[in-house]
């Protein structure tokens, strides 16, 4: 799949739809906060199944009680595309407690 890479401006018209996601040197990410280090490992494991249909796939940092996810398009340079707020969008949809 081709994949389009934003612009500046067209990333910061995508940003304010997704809740609480943030963009830091061209990776988008957002840190989930859990209720238990299982939840947060279980969470990791839904972001990746879904992920994976997508086939866009996150760097995921698991810590205690909170679950870091990051998506930026490795296979064009380490920048956002569309693939990656469509993908956030996926991973806001499972709608996990306390996201």
């Amino acid at each position: 799949m081709a994949r389009i890479i934003l612009t500046d401006d067209q990333i910061a018209e995508r940003l304010p739809q997704l809740n609480g996601w943030e963009v830091d040197n061209m990776t988008l990410k957002k840190t989930f906060q859990m209720d238990t280090y299982m939840a947060g490992l279980a969470f990791a494991s839904a972001v990746g199944t879904v992920c994976e249909a997508l086939d866009h796939h996150p760097d995921i940092l698991i810590g205690w009680r909170k679950v870091t996810v990051s998506f930026t398009t490795h296979d064009v340079g380490n920048v956002l595309t569309e693939s990656d707020f469509r993908a956030a969008r996926t991973v806001d949809g499972l709608h996990y407690p306390k996201g």
